[in-house]
């Protein structure tokens, strides 16, 4: 995904940038000192404090609705972490409303010449499509597959290998006409290999829903009855769809716009195909977060 930006000359107006009395923005209610410039978002509100316990200090504890924010230190490196709560729909404001934190000037309300990239990493928890990538393992997504429809309302960039895996994939799938059009979004490729260092790898599918669109049927009838096996056999240039999720379409899609880095990494705490589940998914959650945080320092 290419940036894709506007620079406002004029004022941003206060029904499009809403700036609480307190100088912080709506509804992650964080002011721009509060967010380091490498970033975890996890959907978990608990998470937060799984994460934050690591840290050798906390300077910043923030909590508005599902918006969960601690910024400190670990072992040198400050990093946030803020909770997203579930869905590309809660991406949409958390992505844009960090970026406005430092990427626009709240009390002139126009965009900053100089621009901060920031580096957004996604802990999360997943489900295997692949029958080979086994429970309690590690998934890094190379690309983000959006069944939501989020970047349809924005102008969007993609590049040609996003546009080359959108066309084989609708060739590939039995796509039903009334559902909406998916999409492919790459990730940061050097965060996803510092980040995801020998983890599996692959295109991770992000749903906009838990039940119908993963394929899952309780009492109503799904429209793709064998929507995993078709996501599991689907191979373009040896890229497979490794996993299931509900965030890495739009995070990667929208941190590529604003011009950010952008990864995901997930514990797979189930096999959609082996039909099992975690022992104790709070355990390879934990042994991830380590992961990642050591990794996040190392540089």
């Amino acid at each position: 995904m290419k940036e894709s930006t506007i620079n406002h000359s004029s004022a941003i107006a206060a029904s499009e940038l809403i700036i609480t009395d307190q100088g912080r923005i709506y509804h992650i209610n964080l002011c721009p000192t509060d967010i380091a410039d490498d970033v975890i978002v996890v959907g978990d509100q608990e998470r937060v404090k799984q994460v934050s316990k690591h840290f050798d200090s906390i300077e910043i504890k923030v909590a508005k609705r599902e918006f969960i924010t601690h910024t400190g230190y670990y072992k040198g490196k400050r990093i946030t972490v803020l909770s997203t709560g579930i869905g590309t729909d809660n991406i949409d404001i958390a992505i844009n409303e960090l970026d406005a934190c430092v990427n626009i000037d709240f009390k002139t309300r126009k965009t900053k010449e100089k621009k901060k990239k920031l580096n957004i990493i996604r802990i999360g928890t997943s489900g295997s499509l692949q029958e080979e990538i086994p429970v309690d393992s590690f998934v890094v997504s190379s690309y983000g597959l959006g069944f939501d429809g989020l970047l349809g309302f924005y102008k969007t960039a993609f590049e040609n290998d996003e546009i080359e895996l959108k066309n084989a994939f609708i060739n590939q799938m039995k796509w039903p006409q009334n559902a909406n059009i998916p999409y492919f979004t790459r990730g940061n490729n050097e965060l996803i290999s510092r980040i995801g260092k020998e983890m599996h790898k692959g295109i991770t599918a992000t749903a906009n829903g838990f039940y119908g669109p993963q394929g899952r049927s309780l009492r109503l009838a799904t429209e793709v009855p064998d929507l995993n096996e078709q996501l599991s056999q689907f191979n373009f240039k040896n890229q497979k769809v490794t996993n299931f999720e509900m965030e890495t379409s739009a995070l990667y899609g929208l941190a590529g716009l604003l011009g950010h880095n952008a990864c995901t990494t997930c514990a797979i705490i189930a096999n959609r195909f082996k039909k099992e589940y975690s022992k104790d998914y709070k355990k390879t959650v934990d042994l991830l977060i380590e992961l990642v945080l050591n990794r996040i320092s190392e540089k």
